[in-house]
């Protein structure tokens, strides 16, 4: 049976070519196609500098395949799951495996496939996709595999299987939840701030009032992941549960020590929100990072202020551009527009 990747940035490029590498049989969603489904090759480019290349059946929709996948892989932008999920209503009960950053990616997906069983995926491996399409993974990152809902398994073990042959850190973890919250942790890291001043996530933490807003967004977040029963996790690649150590640790002594941790992240790539947001284009991803933080802390009955004051923060920088020129380089403002909103 085939695979079905949608969503042809570099993630699902990325998936699509492990999956094909581990000896599964892969489709893509390529939106810009013409004609009928053809054959592709998919080139991966590893943290050596090694060329790994994968060959893939190219479609222009998920109905074009000839049969019902095995497994989609929804590998899209939050604010595009939904569409997504909706171009696969002609497959309504192939599994499911969500890959979004942020939380709600399997709520969205489990609404609108009730049928389909459904599996949670947290990728930690930093890509870029280039001008060829080829994909190059900045650091050894992984994907971590949860199940959700039905019996997955055993299609769980074959994807393990699948990624590890093509050389991918993979691991299945037993609690989709705390896995999800887990990489939330991760994302939150110099991600908001560093987009709304429009600079780098390690020239900010060299500030010791900026490094108190990001130690104090993890710490909301913590508390919401405590409320809800879950501990931070180890992903493949990326043991969170050291980087919430660090974090609860006093200032004087984690800021040093995630200074060097934060300059290194991401490869050398800048971090989401900050891409998006100098981009101009498109909706944001923040809605479901720090939003759905301060999201879940007011469902429970709290507050998650920092995390509420950066998401409308970056609300404005993206709509207003007089506010982006308000903030670009200006860490100091942004300490007064947290402390003010918070």
């Amino acid at each position: 049976m085939t695979d079905l990747v949608v969503g042809g940035g570099a993630v699902g490029t990325l998936i699509a070519w492990a999956l094909a590498a581990g000896g599964r049989d892969v489709a893509i969603v390529r939106r810009s196609k013409e004609g009928g489904p053809s054959p592709a090759e998919v080139a991966v480019i590893d943290p050596s500098g090694e060329r790994h290349t994968a060959t893939v059946t190219e479609v222009a929709r998920p109905d074009e395949l000839a049969a019902a996948p095995e497994l989609i892989v929804f590998a899209v932008k939050m604010f595009d799951l939904e569409a997504a999920a909706a171009s696969c209503v002609v497959w309504p009960s192939a599994t499911g495996l969500t890959v979004s950053n942020g939380v709600g990616a399997e709520q969205i997906v489990a609404e609108m496939r009730p049928e389909a069983r459904l599996i949670a995926g947290s990728v930690t491996v930093s890509v870029e996709r280039a001008a060829d399409g080829s994909v190059t993974r900045l650091n050894r990152g992984g994907v971590g595999l949860a199940p959700v809902r039905g019996d997955v398994d055993g299609l769980i073990a074959d994807v393990v299987a699948a990624f590890a042959a093509a050389g991918l850190r993979t691991g299945k973890l037993g609690d989709a939840a705390a896995m999800k919250w887990s990489k939330l942790l991760a994302n939150l890291v110099g991600n908001a701030s560093s987009a709304i001043v429009d600079v780098p996530p390690g020239e900010l933490y060299a500030d010791p009032s900026i490094f108190s807003i990001e130690r104090r967004q993890l710490l909301e977040a913590l508390a919401v992941m405590r409320r809800l029963g879950l501990s931070p996790v180890a992903l493949p690649g990326a043991d969170v549960r050291l980087l919430a150590f660090g974090f609860r640790l006093p200032p004087v002594l984690a800021r040093p020590i995630l200074l060097r941790v934060v300059g290194s992240a991401r490869g050398g790539k800048d971090p989401s929100l900050r891409v998006h947001a100098r981009s101009g284009v498109g909706p944001s991803e923040v809605d479901w990072l720090n939003g759905a933080v301060a999201s879940a802390a007011e469902g429970l009955g709290g507050a998650a202020p920092v995390n509420r004051a950066l998401t409308m923060l970056l609300h404005e920088v993206l709509s207003e551009p007089a506010r982006r020129d308000w903030f670009r380089g200006r860490p100091d403002r942004l300490v007064e527009a947290v402390a003010a909103g918070s």
